[in-house]
């Protein structure tokens, strides 16, 4: 399993995340054992947030319930959580923040955080709030690291005026079928390309220049939660061509070539999988380390949908 090494920390976690959004269904013994699987293969980062599970803390207190981690696999474990959705509205005020870890702490079972991600940009932010709730969360051990998820250059600019701690870990969607990240650059300045649109003012350039671990959410979907297109042979057929000849040649499922396909890039991005299966964490695993050669990664990328000028 191969590492990310997170900038301006102490982390050095596994390029595979096993997110936890999804667990609110399993058995305590199929989330011990979901977990499990994902440690045996070597994934080190356990990905949780405040709103997974249909109420507050949900799927937190479901794995803080199932599952029981001695004290050094804890302290070989990241734990990181996100805070700021609430029910119709954004709130990154400070009282929020704050007791959002609270509660996850409780429902996780565990005296601190390894890593907290504001969830999603709260346009009527003000960042010295946030600069508050981090000092008061780092100073007390409650969070040991801080980051964004979905946050855009400038919005993470607006935070740095006044958050101390850095800033090293941005979570966003990507994948084969969601990858505006990568596409608009591709096809800059293409007057009449829609796949030039900048939609995130340029956020993986700007990541790479900061030395900001990407971790890419939902890499199978595609679109905004339109499904996976691992299998989709209506609107995906020739990708799903290409993943098959890719797997014939490698030795390797599509699914840990759709994940290697993310991880070959040199922004050396992070990759979030919320599945429920065992055996899904397993073939992901598989594409942790294994580099995908230039033209197979652009045989993809054009497979996908996405145009080389």
């Amino acid at each position: 399993m191969r590492t990310v090494d997170i900038k301006g920390t102490d982390l050095r976690p596994s390029n595979i995340v096993l997110g936890m959004m999804r667990i609110d269904s399993l058995s305590d013994e199929e989330i011990r054992t979901l977990v499990k699987t994902a440690l045996d293969e070597g994934v080190t980062v356990i990905d949780h947030a405040d709103i997974y599970g249909g109420e507050r803390h949900r799927c937190e207190a479901r794995f803080g319930g199932a599952v029981t981690l001695t004290p050094e696999e804890r302290e070989n474990v990241v734990i990181q959580s996100k805070c700021g959705i609430r029910p119709g509205f954004f709130d990154f005020s400070r009282d929020h923040i704050v007791r959002s870890v609270e509660g996850s702490l409780e429902a996780l079972g565990t005296d601190y955080l390894d890593l907290l991600l504001l969830h999603r940009p709260d346009t009527l932010v003000e960042p010295d709030e946030v600069a508050a709730a981090f000092d008061e969360l780092h100073q007390s051990g409650k969070v040991r690291n801080f980051g964004v998820s979905n946050h855009t250059p400038g919005q993470i600019e607006l935070l740095k005026k006044s958050v101390r701690q850095p800033l090293p870990v941005n979570q966003v969607q990507f994948g084969l079928g969601h990858a505006p990240l990568v596409a608009s650059g591709i096809a800059s300045n293409m007057e009449t390309l829609p796949q030039s649109v900048d939609r995130d003012g340029g956020l993986l350039d700007y990541s790479r220049l900061n030395d900001i671990t990407l971790q890419a959410w939902s890499p199978f979907q595609k679109g905004y939660f339109d499904g996976v297109f691992l299998g989709d042979r209506e609107d995906y057929a020739e990708l799903n061509d290409a993943l098959n000849a890719l797997s014939e040649e490698s030795g390797l499922s599509p699914t840990a070539l759709a994940v290697s396909w993310i991880t070959r890039h040199p922004a050396d991005m992070q990759v979030v999988i919320g599945t429920t299966s065992p055996e899904r964490v397993r073939e992901a695993a598989a594409g942790s380390d294994y580099r995908m050669s230039r033209e197979a990664w652009y045989r993809l990328f054009t497979a996908a949908g996405y145009t080389l000028p």
